[in-house]
Protein backbone atom coordinates (compact mmCIF):
# COMPACT_ATOMS: atom_id res chain seq x y z
CA UNK A 1 0.00 0.00 0.00
CA UNK A 2 2.95 2.63 1.25
CA UNK A 3 4.50 1.88 -2.45
CA UNK A 4 1.16 2.21 -4.48
CA UNK A 5 1.05 6.10 -2.60
CA UNK A 6 4.89 6.78 -3.09
CA UNK A 7 4.00 6.02 -7.11
CA UNK A 8 1.12 8.33 -7.04
CA UNK A 9 2.89 11.14 -4.98
CA UNK A 10 6.22 10.89 -7.51
CA UNK A 11 4.94 9.62 -10.90
CA UNK A 12 0.89 10.38 -11.60
CA UNK A 13 0.71 13.71 -9.66
CA UNK A 14 3.35 15.33 -11.70
CA UNK A 15 2.61 13.54 -15.03
CA UNK A 16 -1.21 14.50 -14.14
CA UNK A 17 -0.34 18.47 -13.66
CA UNK A 18 2.19 18.78 -16.85
CA UNK A 19 -0.87 17.33 -19.01
CA UNK A 20 -3.38 20.02 -17.35
CA UNK A 21 -0.15 22.42 -17.59
CA UNK A 22 0.24 21.38 -21.79
CA UNK A 23 -3.66 21.18 -22.13
CA UNK A 24 -4.09 24.64 -21.14
CA UNK A 25 -1.09 25.98 -23.22
CA UNK A 26 -2.58 24.30 -26.16
CA UNK A 27 -5.76 25.39 -25.88
CA UNK A 28 -4.40 29.21 -25.52
CA UNK A 29 -2.55 28.68 -28.62
CA UNK A 30 -5.37 27.21 -30.95
CA UNK A 31 -7.57 30.61 -29.79
CA UNK A 32 -4.65 33.25 -30.40
CA UNK A 33 -6.15 36.21 -31.97
CA UNK A 34 -2.72 36.40 -34.64
CA UNK A 35 -4.28 34.61 -37.77
CA UNK A 36 -7.22 37.16 -38.04
CA UNK A 37 -5.14 40.26 -37.60
CA UNK A 38 -5.31 42.64 -40.46
CA UNK A 39 -7.48 44.79 -42.41
CA UNK A 40 -10.62 43.67 -44.61
CA UNK A 41 -12.45 45.14 -46.70
CA UNK A 42 -16.09 43.56 -48.19
CA UNK A 43 -19.46 43.78 -49.18
CA UNK A 44 -22.28 42.11 -48.20
CA UNK A 45 -26.07 41.69 -49.68
CA UNK A 46 -29.22 41.56 -47.19
CA UNK A 47 -32.70 41.26 -48.30
CA UNK A 48 -35.36 43.14 -45.97
CA UNK A 49 -38.92 42.68 -47.26
CA UNK A 50 -38.47 42.38 -50.67
CA UNK A 51 -35.50 44.75 -51.43
CA UNK A 52 -32.26 43.90 -51.74
CA UNK A 53 -29.86 46.34 -49.99
CA UNK A 54 -26.22 46.91 -50.45
CA UNK A 55 -23.46 46.73 -47.77
CA UNK A 56 -19.42 47.85 -47.54
CA UNK A 57 -17.86 46.01 -44.78
CA UNK A 58 -14.48 47.50 -43.41
CA UNK A 59 -12.74 45.46 -40.37
CA UNK A 60 -9.58 46.23 -38.92
CA UNK A 61 -8.22 43.41 -35.99
CA UNK A 62 -5.37 44.93 -34.46
CA UNK A 63 -3.77 42.86 -31.41
CA UNK A 64 -1.96 45.19 -28.58
CA UNK A 65 -0.29 42.73 -25.84
CA UNK A 66 -2.41 40.40 -24.67
CA UNK A 67 -5.63 42.23 -25.57
CA UNK A 68 -7.19 43.14 -29.39
CA UNK A 69 -9.19 45.66 -30.81
CA UNK A 70 -11.66 45.11 -33.22
CA UNK A 71 -12.89 47.99 -35.11
CA UNK A 72 -15.71 47.67 -38.52
CA UNK A 73 -18.00 49.82 -40.18
CA UNK A 74 -20.56 49.23 -42.52
CA UNK A 75 -22.06 51.40 -45.20
CA UNK A 76 -25.99 50.36 -46.21
CA UNK A 77 -26.77 51.73 -49.58
CA UNK A 78 -30.96 52.47 -49.44
CA UNK A 79 -32.73 51.92 -52.62
CA UNK A 80 -33.75 55.79 -52.34
CA UNK A 81 -29.81 56.77 -52.90
CA UNK A 82 -29.33 57.44 -49.03
CA UNK A 83 -26.33 55.97 -47.54
CA UNK A 84 -26.26 55.03 -43.55
CA UNK A 85 -23.05 54.05 -41.93
CA UNK A 86 -22.07 53.00 -38.90
CA UNK A 87 -18.68 52.48 -36.96
CA UNK A 88 -17.64 50.48 -33.65
CA UNK A 89 -14.53 50.19 -32.19
CA UNK A 90 -14.24 47.37 -29.39
CA UNK A 91 -10.92 46.13 -27.17
CA UNK A 92 -10.67 42.90 -26.25
CA UNK A 93 -9.01 41.24 -23.12
CA UNK A 94 -8.02 37.62 -22.09
CA UNK A 95 -10.65 36.13 -19.50
CA UNK A 96 -9.60 33.06 -16.63
CA UNK A 97 -11.97 31.38 -19.70
CA UNK A 98 -9.19 30.54 -22.53
CA UNK A 99 -11.42 31.18 -25.48
CA UNK A 100 -13.68 33.59 -24.16
CA UNK A 101 -12.79 37.49 -23.95
CA UNK A 102 -13.97 40.24 -22.18
CA UNK A 103 -14.64 43.88 -23.89
CA UNK A 104 -13.85 47.11 -22.57
CA UNK A 105 -16.10 49.78 -24.50
CA UNK A 106 -15.47 52.80 -22.44
CA UNK A 107 -14.15 54.76 -19.58
CA UNK A 108 -14.68 53.63 -15.66
CA UNK A 109 -14.47 55.93 -12.47
CA UNK A 110 -10.67 55.05 -12.28
CA UNK A 111 -9.66 55.30 -16.15
CA UNK A 112 -9.93 51.52 -16.20
CA UNK A 113 -11.08 50.30 -19.66
CA UNK A 114 -14.64 48.31 -18.47
CA UNK A 115 -17.51 46.58 -20.32
CA UNK A 116 -20.73 48.43 -21.02
CA UNK A 117 -23.84 48.03 -18.65
CA UNK A 118 -26.77 46.46 -20.15
CA UNK A 119 -29.37 48.16 -18.05
CA UNK A 120 -28.51 51.12 -19.43
CA UNK A 121 -29.37 50.19 -22.75
CA UNK A 122 -25.62 49.62 -23.35
CA UNK A 123 -24.84 46.97 -25.41
CA UNK A 124 -22.88 44.12 -23.40
CA UNK A 125 -20.31 42.37 -25.74
CA UNK A 126 -18.21 39.65 -25.56
CA UNK A 127 -15.46 37.23 -28.23
CA UNK A 128 -14.72 33.65 -28.70
CA UNK A 129 -12.14 32.22 -31.03
CA UNK A 130 -13.16 28.73 -32.02
CA UNK A 131 -10.60 26.90 -34.56
CA UNK A 132 -10.35 29.64 -37.66
CA UNK A 133 -14.00 31.78 -36.20
CA UNK A 134 -13.79 34.94 -34.40
CA UNK A 135 -17.25 35.72 -33.06
CA UNK A 136 -18.31 38.58 -31.65
CA UNK A 137 -21.80 38.69 -29.57
CA UNK A 138 -23.61 42.00 -28.28
CA UNK A 139 -26.42 41.69 -26.27
CA UNK A 140 -28.67 44.69 -25.71
CA UNK A 141 -31.48 44.78 -23.01
CA UNK A 142 -34.50 46.13 -24.95
CA UNK A 143 -36.85 49.33 -23.06
CA UNK A 144 -39.52 46.74 -22.29
CA UNK A 145 -37.31 43.89 -20.82
CA UNK A 146 -36.60 41.78 -23.60
CA UNK A 147 -33.16 41.51 -25.28
CA UNK A 148 -31.38 41.49 -28.63
CA UNK A 149 -28.35 39.60 -30.01
CA UNK A 150 -26.80 40.69 -32.66
CA UNK A 151 -24.02 37.94 -33.52
CA UNK A 152 -21.10 38.68 -35.77
CA UNK A 153 -19.19 35.17 -36.74
CA UNK A 154 -15.96 36.11 -38.81
CA UNK A 155 -14.25 32.78 -40.40
CA UNK A 156 -11.04 32.86 -41.91
CA UNK A 157 -10.92 30.79 -45.42
CA UNK A 158 -8.19 29.35 -47.31
CA UNK A 159 -6.27 32.23 -48.49
CA UNK A 160 -6.61 34.74 -44.82
CA UNK A 161 -9.81 36.10 -46.14
CA UNK A 162 -12.91 36.73 -44.25
CA UNK A 163 -16.43 34.91 -44.44
CA UNK A 164 -18.85 37.08 -42.33
CA UNK A 165 -22.12 35.89 -41.14
CA UNK A 166 -23.75 38.56 -39.17
CA UNK A 167 -27.31 37.18 -37.03
CA UNK A 168 -29.79 39.14 -35.00
CA UNK A 169 -32.15 37.68 -32.53
CA UNK A 170 -34.73 39.55 -30.85
CA UNK A 171 -36.23 37.63 -27.49
CA UNK A 172 -34.95 34.28 -29.47
CA UNK A 173 -36.48 34.41 -32.94
CA UNK A 174 -34.47 34.89 -35.54
CA UNK A 175 -34.97 38.63 -37.56
CA UNK A 176 -32.59 39.01 -40.11
CA UNK A 177 -29.29 37.41 -41.23
CA UNK A 178 -26.59 38.54 -43.57
CA UNK A 179 -23.90 36.93 -45.02
CA UNK A 180 -20.99 38.64 -46.83
CA UNK A 181 -16.83 38.12 -48.12
CA UNK A 182 -14.45 40.11 -46.66
CA UNK A 183 -10.76 40.30 -48.55
CA UNK A 184 -7.39 41.16 -46.44
CA UNK A 185 -6.05 44.08 -48.18
CA UNK A 186 -2.87 44.55 -45.22
CA UNK A 187 -1.50 42.19 -42.42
Amino acid sequence: MKIFRNIAILVIIPVGLLMVVWSHNNRAAATSIDPFVGTYHGTAISEETDELKARDLDVTIRKKDEAFTVDWSTVIYKSDGREKKSALSIEFFNTDRPEIYGSAMRTGLFGKRVPNDPLKGQPFVWARIVGKTLTVHAMYILDDGGYEMQVYERTLDANGNLDLIFKRFRNGKSIREITGKLTRVNY
